[in-house]
């Protein structure tokens, strides 16, 4: 089994970055005006106002609850709320449906996703982002609907990427061995963890990523180096 991280290993960092980040931040009111009563985004809401009520931090620059203003304060941070994060992809689902935005994913990681796929190797992707999120970019991209070749999409519910306790939840929920999958990210921390919990790991070196601490995990800076793993 193969398990990817997307930002910096099947996507660009610069998508995110300087595409997906500011469109959450700039329809951000427009979306609450418009969605804000639903029962989906009402629930993300309010687990938002949890989250600021237990942040002595937050609270103690922000006057007084404001989703707008606890949002991106969390954004202006890059905090990992995963309450912040459902509500980013609600907002990107809708750029993905109106064809604002569109899925980026690195040539060499869509034909890998092609070729483990007929090869019978299952595929999962673990992101900060949310599960929602992950499956928009992925079916949008210009090469075309990518989620079928993916069998698993998971977030930080499963627990923080740096956690090694959240690569075992991933083994026993795929029923993989954690010794028969190897986890691709641009993160040696998170590799790090990943190792801990058994996993095979492999460092993705791309234009844009962070230079990385010393580590002795293996590096590729394309997903055609990846040799084809058993199932």
């Amino acid at each position: 089994m193969i398990l990817l991280d997307i930002e910096g290993t099947t996507t660009p960092i610069a998508f995110v970055t300087e595409t997906l980040f500011p469109y959450a931040r700039t329809h951000l009111t427009t979306f609450l005006e418009r969605e804000g009563g639903s029962s989906e985004v009402v629930g993300t809401i309010e687990r938002l106002r949890r989250e600021f009520e237990a942040d002595d931090e937050a609270r103690g620059q922000i006057r007084g609850w404001s989703v707008i203003a606890y949002a991106e304060w969390l954004m202006d941070r890059d905090r990992k709320s995963a309450a912040l994060k459902d509500l980013q992809g609600r907002i990107w689902q809708d750029g993905y449906r109106n064809g604002s935005l569109a899925g980026q994913v690195f040539e060499d990681a869509a034909r890998a996703l092609a070729r483990w796929h007929a090869a019978g190797v299952p595929v999962a992707i673990y992101s900060s982002g949310s599960v929602l999120a992950q499956q928009w970019l992925f079916r949008t991209c210009e090469g075309g609907d990518l989620t079928p070749l993916i069998r698993w999409h998971f977030d930080t519910a499963v627990g923080g990427k740096r956690d090694p306790a959240s690569y075992t939840r991933i083994a026993d929920m795929t029923g993989v061995a954690a010794a028969k999958i190897t986890f691709v990210s641009d993160i040696v921390a998170e590799l790090d963890a990943a190792r801990a919990a058994g996993l095979r790991t492999v460092l993705s070196v791309r234009p844009g990523n962070a230079r990385q601490p010393p580590h002795d995990h293996r590096i590729v800076t394309s997903f055609d180096e990846i040799e084809l793993p058993s199932a």
